[in-house]
């Protein structure tokens, strides 16, 4: 975070995610400055990098409103920070974004951008920063997902999800 009315520690990142966004932040295990939270309220939809980019312009483009983004720097890896509303019924959809190594993180720890680095240079940062405790549905985060990269043919599939 660039300039947080906290300043920036582990513990004042923590209490920024906690009293801002809404995020229920620990540093995890205590004195690490390793930043975690429960999903539960909220989940990820993690992808490589490159999908990531073209995920986030895709939605940019199209009015999607964007959560917060979190990438992890050694692996590329990016996550999207969302509610946790996707379906687990459609298995040929998640047989696909398998495939594209699209995975959802419903339960488990979601580590976040800390100030302290990681050893091995394992940091996060952020993409977009989470300024509110907004985080966009994940089901459409998901259907994006599928039409950004033609697994979801079906062009009435998005409007439904953006309300249309």
């Amino acid at each position: 975070m660039e300039r947080t009315p906290f300043g920036d520690t582990p513990e004042s990142r923590c209490l920024y995610y906690r009293l801002v966004c809404g995020l229920p932040a620990n540093i995890d295990p205590p004195g690490s400055g390793r930043l975690t939270f429960p999903a539960g309220s909220t989940a990820a939809l993690t992808m490589p990098g490159p999908l990531g980019s073209v995920l986030r312009i895709y939605m940019q483009q199209r009015g999607i409103a964007l959560g917060p983004i979190i990438v992890h720097v050694g692996s590329n890896r990016w996550s999207f920070l969302v509610r946790p509303d996707v379906p687990d019924d459609d298995t040929r959809q998640f047989s696909d974004l398998f495939r594209l190594n699209v995975m959802i993180v419903r339960s488990g720890a979601i580590a976040l951008p800390s100030p302290t680095a990681a050893p091995g240079g394992g940091s996060r940062r952020w993409i977009e920063l989470p300024r509110n405790t907004f985080r966009p549905s994940g089901n459409v985060v998901f259907v994006a997902i599928g039409r950004c990269t033609g697994i979801n043919r079906d062009p009435r599939s998005l409007a439904v999800h953006r309300g249309r």
